[in-house]
């Protein structure tokens, strides 16, 4: 039976992996033990959705493994060898603040994490496809040296930049760049990533995502900007902004339509390809507009307070180019934008965090 390997699979990306290859008839293996509630304390631990998938699909199975541990996952990847055609890895340290605080558990999640993964697919399975979720910031704060302009609401490129019509391409340098702990980290795995498909002519994806979001992210103040902001708004906690007048800009991509790219790589996978993958200029906000976007939908005025000092390798202005991947994968579209997925998140969480309060 085709079987496929979801790192972090109770996490944002990694369970909408799990339900979308479950409605595919794949047979899923999760690795999960729930390192996001040490990353982020109890309210950002994802033993709720592991709870849901495993009620759910009966052909999800789910291992309580440490990918920094590669006998452990070698233990998993011998079992079942040559039925693993797909590997997708969304498991990660992924705060710059956390970062700084444990650089070492940081790099061996993101990075010796990542090694291991790749080895093991290499050793039991190297027909597979492997899937990385990667992150923009592999490109430090090299965006915030573009030309921007302040608007009322947000920070934008300057009309007559080459990045103004479609956002920022995977040309854009990753060195010289102050990246932050965890974007080395993420750096480091992607770099490995491309080489196993360069150097050993695996099947290898990597994906630079921007913000990643939808209804299922067990968000955190240091993580998860979407489902964090909502979840103030519905619960009255107070929401902290960090520097640049609240006017950063991302673009925001919803999980569904992430692994469906996810599904198209694996129908037709290259080797060592990037991509940046975002919301683009289909789904986007700055904070400023999102903080009005989540009042509207909530229904309650926000407590916000202001911090001057912005985050180490924090981006003013951030919009994927996603016209690379859409070259390459035609019939792949995004389907949901910032205002779908606020009011998913909205009604899919309400009354949980309600009841958590």
């Amino acid at each position: 039976m085709k079987t496929v390997l979801i790192t972090g699979s109770a996490g944002l990306i990694g369970s909408e992996s799990v339900k979308f290859f479950c409605q595919k008839k794949f047979k899923v293996l999760g690795i999960d033990n729930d390192l996001r509630k040490y990353f982020f304390g109890r309210e950002a631990s994802t033993r709720w959705m592991l709870k849901e998938l495993q009620s759910s699909y009966k052909a999800f199975h789910n291992y309580n493994a440490d990918i920094r541990d590669f006998n452990a996952l070698a233990r998993i990847f011998r079992k079942y060898r040559s039925d693993v055609v797909l590997v997708v890895h969304t498991a990660a340290q992924p705060s710059h603040d956390w970062a700084a605080r444990e650089p070492f558990t940081d790099f061996s999640v993101n990075a010796t994490g990542t090694l291991n993964l790749l080895e093991a697919t290499r050793q039991f399975c190297p027909d597979a496809v492997f899937i990385f979720t990667s992150t923009n910031k592999v490109y430090g704060d090299t965006p915030n040296r573009l030309p921007l302009n302040e608007l009322a609401t947000r920070w934008e490129i300057d009309p007559n930049h080459a990045y103004y019509r479609n956002g920022i391409d995977e040309l854009m340098s990753i060195d010289q760049t102050k990246h932050s702990l965890f974007g080395a980290s993420k750096v480091a795995a992607d770099i490995m990533v491309q080489e196993y498909g360069r150097y050993f002519g695996m099947k290898t994806g990597t994906f630079r995502g921007g913000c990643l979001t939808g209804p299922s992210h067990s968000g955190a103040e240091l993580h998860g900007f979407l489902a964090y902001l909502m979840k103030c708004a519905v619960t009255g906690r107070e929401y902290r902004i960090y520097g640049y007048k609240g006017k950063q800009v991302r673009d925001n991509i919803h999980s569904f339509d992430l692994v469906n790219a996810f599904w198209h790589f694996y129908r037709a996978p290259r080797a060592g390809e990037v991509y940046n993958m975002g919301g683009s200029r289909f789904s986007n906000c700055s904070m400023l507009e999102a903080i009005k976007k989540c009042e509207d939908v909530s229904g309650n005025k926000m407590k916000t307070v202001y911090a001057e000092t912005n985050r180490v390798g924090d981006h003013i202005w951030w919009i994927s180019d996603v016209s690379k991947f859409k070259q390459h994968y035609p019939e792949w579209s995004l389907t949901k934008n910032i205002d779908d997925i606020l009011s998913e998140i909205f009604s899919a969480n309400k009354h949980r965090w309600i009841n958590e309060c």
